[in-house]
């Protein structure tokens, strides 16, 4: 795949273009499949547009929302022994990078890192920035890639002269998979990192009511974010979802060590998706997120399952999240 930058205006409108329309068709396909299933259930990606992404970096500052900042920390207070790690000219591949935000703590603590790569669904929320990240470390060759990480990835070739590929996968989005995708991932992201390693965050079990509390936030910020895949169907597919029929419902699965996101419906009524329309029950929901939680004897039993060879693992003092260094084989 070529840079953005190595492209011609024209080209870059025109690709851009294509991608919009397979996005909008891939997500009208998953939309129909998920509300013609039984249960119904939709990939939580589809929360990311710009408003949703927008959406998740408030979320990430609320006060109910531990992950960010305890992740935040311990990477703030560990950067030197992951910059130690990293190895100098080391090269970084953020999957789902949004605001590439928690890199930066890497990137300062880093020996000239040769160059960042970072990755996400929703191409004008990287745009945007990836252009603060040049600004703000003029010397760093950044080049986004606007794709789907969890399909098959076409990365640029590692620069000439550089160290270790290292992949950096923050916030505990591995809990956002299924057990199978999770480890479908780790085994091409094992693949993509050859010879290098993976920097993984993931969220660790405990007490129910903090993850309630998290999930549940007092100012509805999440539940909006819940909606936003409603208010992009609405817009991108030209669907009639009412979105005052619909509530955001968010639990802890203690079985199932997982938080699920829902959304009920309030009333018995009928959605119309293109040509097709789905009927809803009162109560009837659509399932659009799981965060499975971690024990650290899990992720390092999954991340060795996938082909990794586990590492240190960082925490903070209450245990609430967790950081991994997971080698990649060659």
């Amino acid at each position: 795949m070529l840079s953005r930058a190595l492209r011609p205006r024209e080209a870059r409108a025109s690709v851009a273009a294509g991608h919009d329309a397979d996005a909008t068709q891939a997500f009208a396909h998953d939309l129909r499949a998920a509300l013609a299933s039984q249960p119904r259930r939709i990939s939580p990606k589809y929360f990311y547009d710009a408003r949703g992404s927008a959406l998740f970096d408030q979320i990430c500052e609320l006060p109910e929302y531990y992950p960010t900042r305890t992740e935040s920390a311990i990477l703030r207070s560990r950067a030197g022994e992951i910059a130690a790690q990293m190895g100098p000219k080391a090269e970084i591949v953020e999957f789902g990078a949004g605001s590439c935000t928690k890199v930066r703590v890497l990137l300062d603590a880093m020996q000239a890192p040769a160059r960042y790569l970072p990755i996400d669904i929703s191409g004008d929320h990287l745009d945007a920035a990836a252009a603060g990240l040049r600004k703000d470390y003029p010397g760093l060759d950044v080049q986004p890639v606007a794709a789907d990480y969890t399909q098959r990835l076409l990365l640029p070739a590692p620069v000439r002269g550089a160290g270790q590929r290292v992949g950096f996968f923050p916030g505990s989005t591995i809990g956002n998979f299924t057990p199978a995708e999770a480890l479908h991932f780790l085994r091409t992201a094992a693949q993509v990192l050859r010879g290098g390693a993976l920097l993984l965050g993931a969220d660790l079990v405990k007490d129910p009511a903090v993850l309630h509390a998290a999930y549940n936030d007092a100012q509805g910020v999440t539940a909006a974010f819940n909606l936003n895949l409603l208010v992009r169907a609405n817009q991108e597919l030209g669907c009639d979802f009412d979105l005052s029929q619909f509530a955001h419902h968010a639990f802890y699965n203690a079985p199932l060590q997982r938080i699920e996101m829902h959304l009920i419906s309030r009333c018995r009524q009928k959605v119309r998706v293109g040509d097709e329309v789905f009927e809803f029950a009162e109560g009837e929901t659509l399932h659009t997120e799981n965060s499975h939680k971690f024990t650290i004897d899990g992720l390092r039993a999954l991340a060795a399952q996938a082909g990794f060879a586990p590492g240190p693992v960082w925490t903070d003092p209450g245990r609430l999240f967790s950081v991994h260094w997971l080698h990649a084989p060659q």
